[in-house]
């Protein structure tokens, strides 16, 4: 009897913890609201003593599709997206805009000027004109390239659907596949939930990568050793927030600036990982905004490729007061 009564016991306990959940969750909360859930509306205010930039400028690009940005070393700013391809100065004038079919999903100029686009699933290069010299083989069907960098002979180009790094002649072969889980040389692999993928050269010749499921960034030689790594998953302004962030990032003196999504932040952090300083709050993007892409342009200004308002925004350090 009493292995019976107990299990009675259990089934009324069990009965009752679900209709209180059911009480809280459909009767007690106002319009249904699920007290369980995390409210990131708090989050998103930011804490604007943090924030040590202030926005300068708003350009609104030709094409209605944008999706990726990149400098030349002249500071001349190029925007890809949905057949659209443009380039201009500085300040935001247009130097030329081009129809390109296809959907350019990241873009990166080299020293040399050559423009190299990611075609979602293959690589395009183009000269400084934007005339289109080669396109390279997709490394397979599964792939979605989302970031390319160059350093020397070198084309780096992140695979967020294979979850790897290639290492790219200029003619288009690959010689090297960096991140693949190895233990014999601690290289974890990278784990890449959503098609945010970024990497980006350091100054000394080595490779940073994005491992956005560790919420980390990790430094590379170009023969894939893993080197260091930084970060760490937390909703506090100092970490990474959600399940796969920074979704991208960019190198310049100094340090690293890093955009989010889910919360909508923009931050500096220096080349220890330490966090710097907010360049925009969340509330700064409309709720929900992801494909922060960033570039460093003239005068190391900031500059965040917005997709849902539309625009390239710049972003410069506020003005000390006297």
């Amino acid at each position: 009897m009493k292995p019976k009564i107990f299990i009675i016991g259990a089934v009324v306990l069990l009965l009752l913890v679900v209709g209180f959940m059911i009480k809280d969750l459909f009767i007690d909360s106002p319009g249904n609201v699920n007290p369980y859930a995390f409210d990131l509306n708090s989050l998103r205010k930011g804490d604007t003593s943090q924030c040590m930039y202030s926005e300068d400028q708003q350009i609104k690009p030709a094409g209605s599709e944008i999706h990726g940005i990149s400098t030349d070393a002249s500071g001349n700013i190029y925007i890809s997206g949905k057949d659209t391809l443009e380039k201009l100065d500085s300040t935001g004038k247009v130097a030329w805009i081009k129809a390109y079919p296809g959907n350019a999903e990241c873009i990166h100029v080299d020293e040399k000027g050559n423009i190299f686009l990611g075609m979602e699933d293959h690589i395009e290069l183009l000269d400084a004109n934007g005339t289109k010299k080669a396109a390279w083989n997709s490394p397979s069907a599964e792939a979605v390239l989302t970031s390319i960098a160059t350093s020397g002979k070198d084309v780096f180009v992140a695979d967020a659907g294979n979850k790897l790094v290639y290492r790219y002649d200029y003619l288009g072969n690959i010689e090297l596949k960096i991140g693949q889980k190895d233990p014999s040389t601690g290289v974890p692999g990278f784990i890449i939930p959503s098609p945010y993928f970024d990497l980006a050269m350091d100054p000394d010749g080595s490779l940073w990568v994005a491992n956005t499921g560790r919420h980390e960034l990790e430094k590379y030689t170009r023969e894939g050793k893993l080197i260091s790594s930084w970060g760490k998953a937390s909703m506090e302004v100092k970490g990474f927030c959600g399940c796969c962030n920074p979704s991208h990032f960019a190198i310049f003196p100094g340090g690293f600036v890093t955009a989010e999504k889910a919360i909508e932040r923009v931050k500096i952090y220096d080349m220890k990982g330490n966090f710097v300083c907010l360049v925009a709050l969340p509330e700064s993007f409309e709720e929900g905004t992801k494909g922060l892409d960033l570039a460093i342009g003239a005068q190391n200004a900031i500059l965040v490729l917005d997709p849902v308002k539309n625009l390239v925004r710049k972003f410069i350090p506020k003005k000390k007061e006297s």
